[in-house]
């Protein structure tokens, strides 16, 4: 935002510090000077006395000027915008100017169509005042010839303010800031938020409310005006900070924008077809604004409309059809207060940006509304005449005051690390507006937004007294350990051993399209719904992401289109459900995602195999440390994922259900352009950390040596492995110690093997603890093994 110093000089007496001086207690009081623009040197107010046309010529004129050095100087100047004792600047011989391209250019004495030309007249681009000009820059009239254009112009500071200072973003905003730093109090400064105006009820013909993005709207009715240009001291305002005046009536709306802070709208009556309504527009409706272009609006959009049509976007820009000419001589003056976050939505979705959107999206001072339509009625009647209504129009209810803040000066003191005196905190936070009372700091209305607790006052006394003002101290001391440090070791650990086996980690937003909401419900529980936003930015961040999945694909599939197919990608963070009844449910997940070969190709494998959910599950047993033989992927009958799997820790009853694994669909992986398997696995962080925190029983080292069988075994292609598995862990006999797959072979031909059939080889172990076994030990619970094996699950041996 560019903020004339001239301007703020109404508000605040800093003459006594430089310009480097107040760009360091900005800075460090947390609002960032970006630059500091200052016109050209050498640059004059000159008088035009004559202009006579060069012959032969389209735009070339002769022109004596009056430039106050006391002895006229001739300039051939091709603007046509000027009349013979008009005021503009001159950039006399040496002077440089910016030439547009990051260099300059000077000016010299010179010679065309053979007339001398000792030095040039200049529009507001020239000289830096605006982006884009055309023609003259004319200056006030009053203006005395020879006057430095530095003068009339002074420093210009070009400010970035912080989302959570919209109260900055005025001339009176940063007046009251720099008056707490500079410790003097406003001069010439109305109390706006205060309308001494009566105001009434708007009557249905009047102004109606039927959108719930308008909270509050006012209007005042100004008849028999005069729109015509405005004075030199208005405009040169609105020229300091690079704005083009048009006439006294929009001047004095972006005087008032400008001053305090508050978007103001002036509509013609005469193009008005009855009262107002603020309603959301219909979908596809067709608005032509300001700027001239014509705009498709949705039915999330505002309109402020007549009977018949939309005149203004709310809160964004106002309708060409319904604004301000010459021709004027009725006007309704808008001065309302929008939700910020429905007109950011308008302005980004629409494409519309104006100064007006840039602060209403914000959020301006509710409480200023009435004040700054006061100021503006003020000025239209001084500039333009007419006469307007007794009453101020008012339709809705503005938002609730800022609640008062309870913090004591100990409180201050203790979390500042300094000692400062309760009268100091006093007087910083009064400098501030910020006043004490029995119920605690009341905040003014244009810091409510931002001031919500004790430590937010803290911050305001610590950035007035400054920083460089507290001692350097170590008082760092130990503290015990929290749950969200148990929360941060246990996913470092899980990022440590991911990374550690070839995985890369994404950070993805936590905002997703409702399209994407099938690859997230590929993995989510069921019985949990997603959660759409009240006021969405735009279509395709639409809804708080319920899982991670959807994160992992968009970035598998920006992967692949950088060339890189062989994929081991992981996410921890978090995701957001509600249940049926409607309670929201904020969780932490990790999910993994696999696809692509095995290995990198080379002379000893020239084509590697695919990775696989085998290869998903090793990953997964990694992260469970010791407990990780554990780890049991239990057939689900899911039609979400091929082959879904619950991920678990334990079997039977004690097991531990921790998430969902599987392949995507092969559909969605064309959809990404990917033909090998994408294997998918998204666990609740929570139930995993609560899994592994139980004690691990280590046993001691076998001392007597074990006994090996192997079984090979023809089995239903469709028996899930874990069934076996099952079996195992779940037979009862002593001496049986461990059981492990070791081989599987299919043969789809059906020539070695039914093509429905599969063959599964396993290696068990037996071993007693106390003693070494005979064979015959052995060889009698393998055969009672096989016979319950054979009872149990439909296998044929080998």
């Amino acid at each position: 935002m560019k903020v004339s110093l001239k301007w703020l000089s109404d508000h605040v007496d800093f003459s006594d510090y430089s310009m480097e001086q107040l760009d360091e207690l900005l800075t460090f009081a947390g609002i960032e000077v970006e630059e500091i623009t200052n016109l050209p040197d050498k640059v004059v107010v000159a008088e035009i006395l004559s202009a006579e046309k060069i012959p032969q010529t389209d735009k070339l004129a002769v022109c004596q000027v009056n430039d106050g050095s006391g002895k006229n100087r001739q300039i051939v100047c091709g603007a046509q915008n000027y009349k013979v004792g008009d005021k503009v600047p001159l950039a006399l011989p040496g002077c440089k100017l910016d030439d547009g391209k990051g260099g300059h250019f000077e000016i010299k004495n010179g010679k065309l169509k053979g007339f001398d030309s000792l030095g040039m007249m200049c529009g507001a681009s020239e000289i830096g005042l605006e982006d884009e000009s055309d023609g003259l820059l004319i200056l006030p009239k009053e203006l005395e010839p020879g006057t430095a254009i530095t003068e009339v112009y002074p420093a210009v500071l070009v400010l970035e303010i912080t989302p959570n200072r919209p109260d900055c973003l005025s001339h009176l905003g940063t007046a009251r800031e720099l008056a707490a730093l500079v410790g003097k109090k406003l001069k010439g400064v109305r109390d706006h938020a205060n309308s001494e105006t009566p105001t009434r009820k708007a009557k249905k013909d009047e102004i109606t409310i039927e959108s719930e993005s308008c909270p509050y709207y006012t209007g005042r009715w100004i008849r028999g005006i005069e729109v015509k240009e405005s004075p030199s001291w208005l405009k040169e305002k609105l020229v300091s900070i690079g704005l083009r005046p048009i006439n006294n009536v929009v001047d004095i709306t972006n005087y008032v924008l400008m001053e305090m802070g508050q978007p103001l709208h002036a509509f013609d009556l005469a193009k008005l077809d009855g009262g107002i309504t603020v309603r959301q527009a219909t979908a596809g409706e067709e608005f032509k604004a300001l700027d001239g272009e014509t705009y498709q609006l949705s039915a999330d959009d505002m309109v402020i409309a007549d009977s018949k049509k939309a005149v203004a976007v709310g809160g964004v820009m106002g309708g060409e059809d319904s604004g301000v000419t010459e021709t004027t001589t009725d006007i309704l003056l808008e001065s309302a207060y929008f939700v910020p976050a429905d007109v950011r939505r308008t302005s980004r979705t629409s494409g519309i940006r104006s100064d007006s959107s840039y602060r209403f999206e914000r959020g301006v001072d509710p409480q200023q509304v009435k004040g700054a339509s006061d100021l503006a009625v003020k000025l239209i009647l001084e500039l333009a005449g007419g006469k307007a209504g007794e009453e101020l129009v008012e339709c809705g209810k503005l938002p609730a005051l800022p609640k008062p803040i309870k913090m004591k000066g100990e409180f201050c003191r203790k979390v500042i690390g300094t000692d400062i005196p309760d009268e100091k905190v006093e007087e910083i936070l009064t400098s501030l507006g910020i006043h004490p009372s029995k119920k605690g700091w009341e905040v003014p209305s244009y810091r409510g937004g931002d001031l919500l607790r004790p430590v937010d006052l803290v911050e305001e006394v610590a950035r007035v007294y400054g920083l460089d003002n507290v001692p350097s101290k170590n008082i760092a001391r130990f503290v015990e350990s929290s749950k969200a440090d148990h929360s941060y070791d246990f996913n470092r650990k899980i990022q440590t051993t991911l990374s550690a086996i070839g995985f890369f980690e994404t950070r993805n937003l936590k905002l997703m399209s409702g399209e994407n909401l099938d690859d997230d419900r590929a993995t989510n529980h069921r019985g949990m719904e997603p959660i759409r936003l009240k006021h969405p930015l735009n279509d395709e961040q639409d809804y708080l992401r319920p899982g991670l999945v959807p994160g992992l694909l968009a970035s598998a599939g920006r992967n692949l289109r950088f060339g890189n197919p062989n994929l081991r990608l992981f996410e921890i963070g978090k995701v957001f459900t509600k249940t049926k009844k409607g309670d929201s449910v904020e969780n932490e997940h990790l999910a993994v995602l696999m696809t692509g070969a095995r290995n990198q190709p080379s002379w000893a494998d020239a084509k590697p195999a695919n990775l696989d959910i085998h290869d998903l599950r090793t990953a997964l047993t990694a992260i469970m440390g010791a407990k990780g033989s554990q780890l049991t992927f239990v057939p689900l009958e899911d039609d979400r994922l091929l082959g879904a799997c619950s991920v678990e820790l334990g079997r039977g009853k004690k097991s531990a259900k921790l998430g969902i694994a599987g392949y995507l669909p092969p559909s969605r992986g064309r959809d990404l352009d990917i033909e090998t398997p994408i294997a998918v696995a998204e666990l609740n962080l929570k139930k995993l950390a609560a899994a592994l925190s139980e004690p691990v029983v280590f046993e001691e080292l076998p001392k007597f040596p074990g006994s090996s069988r192997d079984i090979a075994m023809v089995v239903p292609n469709d028996l899930p492995n874990e069934s076996i598995a099952s079996f195992f862990a779940n037979y009862q006999e002593p001496l049986l110690i461990e059981a492990n797959l070791f081989d599987v072979f299919r043969d789809e031909t059906g020539e070695k093997l039914d093509a429905d059939k599969k063959s599964v080889a396993w290696s068990l172990l037996y071993r007693c603890p106390t003693r070494t076994l005979e064979s015959a030990e052995v060889e009698q619970a393998h055969d009672k093994l096989l016979k319950t094996l054979q009872k149990d699950l439909p296998v044929e041996f080998r």
